[in-house]
């Protein structure tokens, strides 16, 4: 057995030199002190003065590469006109020499600033659109829509529900995996496994194409996505002949689907989806929602990915947070639709509406599902591409991603908005995958 634990890899470079920018190069060029301000509304602070030194630098050793290369070549033609005519060349040869060590110099040093370039753009997060509110925590969250009616204001917490039939065992878990695993049984871990099959067939018939995908990914498939390398710590790593990460959501598989292509543009936009683990080591969580489901090392999910053009991306944004919104409201959960300010969005996120689901066992409204725009920031790591004809120039893509939703989530809504001390109340939808029951005893 290979050891599990989340692990810092510093062995990236190779990786990370062949990534591109995933900001525009030319945007930070000319635009600067426009990206460095939009930035800083995320509460991230670009240090301008190093950039533009690194920038300076690579100009100059650029230039001098340039420079001796040229000379090189035209001195190997006067060369060989030279020997033609059987003239002596030492000379010439002896300054071939010289700038060939030159170029060798200027190469080398080119090679070095254009690794702390790299450096540098991987830790710049997305730019935020432009429509995309100012703020600086969860506080400046706009609500979009209330969606459905609060029927319990306060209940019975979920594990207040389960423990005393021993359907959630947290106590076993913790002894096979450690904290912040459970086990569910019984009539829970069916209820589970329904909503599963639910959340997939609703989306599937919606036009998502479902994927079956791997659950370990190399560490150019978490970069491409944007986990690497600022948040390796919140990831599981294994440690063997060669280093594979678990998946933290199925945005990784999926959207590395595209990775390196070039897709015609008749076939965007692309719907797919996943059902998968997801292992999340919740770095910096500590003594956070620590009690029941809700925030766990393991949890499954089915994930929602759109690969779009530019100019569809923001109508397919909000047509994926309509399609959670009625997935909820199918399954008779009250929630609301809030759009992220700029400070608390995601790292890779150019806009983010958050769907929060009500908890009666917390009496507040609790994330669910998040759907978000990458715009082009993903693309250009993973080099995916589009173009209308053969002849044509390319274009970046535009990547969406969405949870469809948080299983374990949506079983904690499910049971405190409709469960009882004798069991739980299954909403209209749900009821074919559970044998057209309208109630599942906990007994």
């Amino acid at each position: 057995m290979r050891e599990v634990k989340a692990t810092k890899n510093y062995d990236l470079f190779n990786l990370l030199y062949r990534v591109m920018n995933m900001i525009d190069p030319r945007l930070l060029r000319q635009e600067l002190t426009l990206v460095a301000d939009r930035l800083k509304t995320r509460g991230f602070m670009l240090n301008t003065e190093r950039f533009v030194a690194l920038e300076h630098d690579r100009k100059h050793w650029h230039h001098r590469a340039e420079s001796a290369q040229q000379q090189r070549n035209t001195l190997s033609k006067q060369i060989g006109i030279l020997r033609a005519s059987q003239q002596d060349t030492t000379e010439l040869q002896e300054q071939v020499v010289t700038l060939k060590t030159e170029l060798e110099t200027a190469e080398y040093q080119l090679a070095q600033i254009e690794q702390q370039l790299e450096a540098l753009s991987l830790e710049l997060p997305n730019i935020p659109a432009a429509h995309v509110p100012m703020g600086e925590s969860e506080d400046q969250n706009v609500i979009v829509k209330t969606v459905g009616e609060i029927k319990r204001s306060t209940g019975i917490d979920h594990i207040d529900l389960l423990e005393p039939y021993k359907l959630i065992l947290n106590e076993q878990a913790a002894q096979l995996s450690g904290s912040r695993f459970s086990i569910l049984k019984g009539p829970v871990a069916r209820l589970h496994r329904a909503l599963t099959q639910y959340m997939l067939d609703y989306h599937a018939q919606a036009g998502y194409i479902e994927y079956y995908v791997p659950y370990l990914v190399q560490a150019s498939a978490l970069v491409g996505t944007g986990q690497l390398p600022k948040f390796e710590a919140d990831l599981f790593c294994l440690k063997g002949e060669r280093s594979l990460y678990l998946i933290p959501t199925a945005e990784v598989p999926l959207t590395n689907l595209v990775a390196d292509t070039i897709l015609q543009t008749d076939e965007l936009p692309l719907k797919m989806m996943a059902h998968t683990p997801c292992f999340r080591s919740e770095a910096g969580s500590y003594g956070k929602d620590t009690k029941g489901l809700f925030r766990q090392h393991q949890f499954e999910k089915i994930e929602l990915v759109h690969i779009a053009t530019p100019q569809q991306s923001h109508v397919e944004l909000e047509s994926m947070v309509e399609h959670v919104s009625g997935l909820l409201s199918s399954l008779e959960l009250p929630h609301r639709i809030m759009q992220l300010c700029t400070g608390d969005m995601g790292f890779a996120s150019a806009q983010t509406f958050d769907l929060e689901v009500w908890l009666p066992g917390q009496a507040r409204y609790r994330e669910i599902s998040s759907c978000s725009n990458f715009h082009e920031f993903q693309a250009r790591r993973l080099k995916a591409r589009h173009r209308k004809q053969q002849k044509d120039k390319t274009e970046f893509v535009h990547t969406l991603n969405g949870s469809g939703v948080a299983v374990g989530r949506a079983l904690i809504a499910v049971i405190e908005n409709h469960g009882t001390s004798e069991g739980c109340a299954i909403p209209q939808a749900l009821r074919p995958f559970l044998g057209g029951f309208d109630f599942v005893s906990w007994q």
